[in-house]
């Protein structure tokens, strides 16, 4: 956006100076020196602060690595998950509680409603024991606990997906505070130039070897360059700020980054890269994770139809009992077997069952869907590489064209044989090669670190 604006501010210098006749003026010798501007305008101070801490891209993977919020409540979501195994694994071991129990109640008197139990009603006080087992359900405390390892291993393959996005964001961060900062440098020289323009046409007019309309010209070509450092340096702001929330960091460092070198050329085809995508990418693992988890829940809810067998025991002291006469112990224990058989329950375990295979069938069809997204995250980044690489040398070459354009309507209109509307034109097209050179390489940096991710190698 920013250099659209500034190719459409130039483009309407260049129409405003087509509709004005060229001034013919005799120009100094060639090889002779101008003589300086009385009165020059002042370029635009730089607001660049002093460099701040050096940091590289590696170091800032590891500072978002530790610090970004994100990975943090992922990894204790992961936690939780780990300790829904430990829960389906206490089924496995029995459970013993205390009991203290202290009753009045109105002597000789009988219980006449509510459940079958015993009918008299006692004074008394007693504590003691209560331990129950579950020996075998036939298979369905396996399948849970099943099921929570596999929802576990699921939640570290989310960590991971986390990881990998919080990665693609610090690569995506960094290389845009490198690009405005390239803008900036391009600004900063355009200036230099513009104003190395200005000054000659300023002295020139003053020699009235160049008219007013000239200086005009090359005035504004140069408040337009300033307009571009402004953009510029509010891009760096910006860019500054993403790499704050890339980060994870709290406050805004203008860290001192590292130029990175051009990665290597992308493949010639993306299919070897969706191999590569289906074997590394979490969100993939996760979701046959998570399959095999629905499934093993699947089997889980058909066993509840089967029986169940546990065990009870019971045990302690009665030190007081209201009985006239005393006929029972002073201490009581007992054990049981018990055998449960579901009979009927108005089909809730048959819906239970057919919820958890419906349930399966929807997993299955998302581990599709999935994996079709990242086929088609990896054709698009490929094709975005790709193309990004593919201007690499184009806009190279545009660059040097442009520079020799440039110094060509330099020399033309030093010898009178252009107008200050060829020379503007020439600049206007340097500015646009070198903004479109800076674009290139740092549009492909980030398609490259894209790529990466789509094929989960982005570490």
């Amino acid at each position: 956006m920013r250099k659209a604006i500034l190719i459409a501010t130039l483009a309407a210098g260049v129409a405003a100076a087509q509709q004005q006749p060229a001034a013919v003026q005799q120009l100094p010798a060639p090889g002779t020196q101008p003589p300086p501007s009385a009165a020059p305008p002042s370029p635009l101070p730089s607001a660049q602060q002093p460099p701040g801490p050096p940091l590289s891209l590696q170091e800032a993977t590891a500072l978002a690595l530790k610090n970004h919020p994100q990975i943090a409540a992922a990894k204790d979501v992961a936690a939780n998950a780990g300790q829904l195994i430990t829960e389906a694994k206490a089924s496995y071991y029995p459970t013993v509680s205390g009991e203290v129990t202290a009753m009045q109640g109105l002597s000789s008197a009988r219980i006449g409603a509510g459940s079958i139990s015993a009918s008299q009603l006692f004074n008394r006080f007693g504590s003691g024991l209560q331990m129950s087992d579950l020996l075998t359900d036939f298979g369905r405390r396996k399948n849970l606990v099943d099921r929570s390892k596999f929802e576990a291993q699921a939640a570290e393959q989310d960590t991971q997906a986390t990881t990998y996005d919080v990665v693609l964001g610090v690569n995506r961060a960094y290389y845009g505070v490198l690009q405005a900062k390239a803008y900036v440098t391009v600004a900063n020289e355009t200036i230099r130039v513009r104003q190395t323009l200005l000054d000659q046409v300023t002295a020139l007019a003053n020699a009235n070897l160049k008219s007013q309309l000239d200086v005009n010209f090359a005035g504004v070509n140069l408040q337009e360059a300033k307009l571009l450092l402004i953009r510029s340096q509010d891009a760096v702001e910006r860019s500054y700020a993403d790499l704050t929330r890339a980060l994870g960091a709290d406050q805004v460092t203008q860290y001192d980054l590292s130029v990175s070198t051009v990665p290597p050329a992308p493949p010639q085809s993306a299919e070897p890269l969706i191999a590569e995508a289906a074997q590394n990418r979490p969100e993939l693992r996760g979701m046959q994770l998570h399959l095999q988890g629905a499934q093993a829940f699947e089997h889980a809810e058909a066993d509840l139809k089967k029986p169940s067998v546990s065990f009870y025991a019971v045990g302690g002291g009665l030190p007081y009992l209201d009985q006239t006469p005393r006929v029972a112990p002073y201490g009581y224990e007992g054990a049981a077997i018990n055998l449960d058989i579901p009979v009927f329950n108005g089909h809730l375990f048959s819906a239970r069952e057919q919820a958890a295979h419906y349930n399966t069938l929807a997993v299955t069809e998302r581990i599709r869907n999935v994996r079709q997204a990242v086929e088609n995250d990896v054709r698009n980044a490929w094709t975005a590489a790709s193309t990004a690489y593919q201007r690499i040398p184009v806009t190279e070459q545009f660059l040097k064209q442009a520079n020799d354009a440039r110094d060509l309507a330099q020399g033309r209109y030093n010898l009178g044989l252009a107008s200050i509307v060829e020379i503007t034109q020439a600049e206007l097209n340097l500015t646009q090669a070198r903004i479109e050179n800076v674009t290139a390489t740092y549009d492909y940096e980030a398609a490259w670190a894209q790529l990466q991710y789509t094929i989960g190698a982005l570490r």
